[in-house]
């Protein structure tokens, strides 16, 4: 390399130095760090104790509270992702259409909750999922004559109830659907309609091929955030009645800081990162076949 080349060189790396200092010491030590805890045992107190893999043999083989954690997420990832995909859609192709007056604020309506303290919100919803006096129950009562189910007390629906809550962040996908939406040709639109294609026809051979790489995005970030469910049941059910919500960070968290077995809930956290990762890997594979790119 030529004098000039090496200043510049190192001119970039003194530059990037910062993130490359902070990657390191914030993501790349903790990565490896708790990888060693992950075959270690540690109760956050004394000196680490090496066990091999008998953490991950524990965790598929004796440990019930990994099977149900595993399970709660995977049926809330299933029913909430979709779902939430589904109601961005549609809310994101009715503030698509130019002719809604004050078009700028009902954006900024739909969006705001997606940024709200998580904390926060589940204070909110846990008044509305409140039996007694919740506003869920009070319109049940007054407008169908029923009596609304426990909810966040109740097995069989504090999972739906909590699905029901996932709905209110839809704003993030939403604008993001959005952005898809008015990337759409025009012409494309105007050239169906020259051949006699309903709106049905439009949105079934037009709108969703062109935005299908927008689903997937959408599909893989919900899916990755799903898994990463945490502060809902923290706050709101604290894995009850009878860990019928116990999410499977919840349950690292227990496992962790709880009962202070931080090598156990360091293995935890690598067994969802692979999951992660399959997830990922699967829709990308499958995406071949129904994504399209220009």
């Amino acid at each position: 390399m030529s004098r000039r080349k090496r200043r510049e060189a190192l001119e970039f790396y003194i530059f990037i130095s910062p993130w490359i200092i902070g990657f390191i010491i914030f993501t790349a030590y903790p990565l490896a760090f708790s990888l060693f805890l992950s075959f270690h045992e540690w109760d956050l107190l004394g000196p680490w104790k090496y066990v091999g893999a008998s953490n991950y043999v524990t965790m598929f083989t004796k440990d019930e509270l990994f099977k149900q954690s595993l399970k709660v997420t995977a049926i809330y990832t299933g029913a909430s992702v979709p779902l939430g995909l589904c109601i961005a859609l549609i809310v994101a192709m009715l503030l698509n259409r130019s002719s809604i007056k004050g078009l700028s604020v009902f954006r900024t309506i739909f969006y705001l909750p997606s940024v709200l303290s998580g904390v926060a919100v589940a204070v909110l919803w846990m008044w509305i999922f409140n039996p007694e006096f919740g506003v869920i129950n009070y319109l049940l009562q007054l407008l169908l004559g029923i009596e609304g189910p426990a909810w966040l007390a109740s097995e069989e629906w504090v999972l739906p109830a909590l699905i029901i809550m996932s709905l209110w962040g839809i704003g993030g996908g939403m604008i993001i659907f959005l952005a898809g939406l008015q990337g759409v040709p025009q012409e494309l639109y105007e050239s169906a309609e020259l051949d006699g294609a309903t709106g049905w026809h439009k949105f079934r051979y037009i709108t969703i091929p062109l935005i299908t790489p927008v689903i997937l995005f959408n599909l893989i970030t919900g899916v990755i955030g799903s898994f990463q469910t945490f502060t809902q049941a923290y706050v709101m059910t604290n894995g009850g009645p009878n860990n019928a919500s116990l999410f499977y960070i919840l349950n690292l968290y227990n496992q962790s800081f709880r009962n202070l077995r931080m090598g156990y809930g360091c293995a935890l956290a690598w067994a969802l990162f692979l999951v992660i990762l399959i997830c990922s890997l699967l829709l990308l594979w499958t995406s071949n076949r129904w994504v399209y790119y220009e």
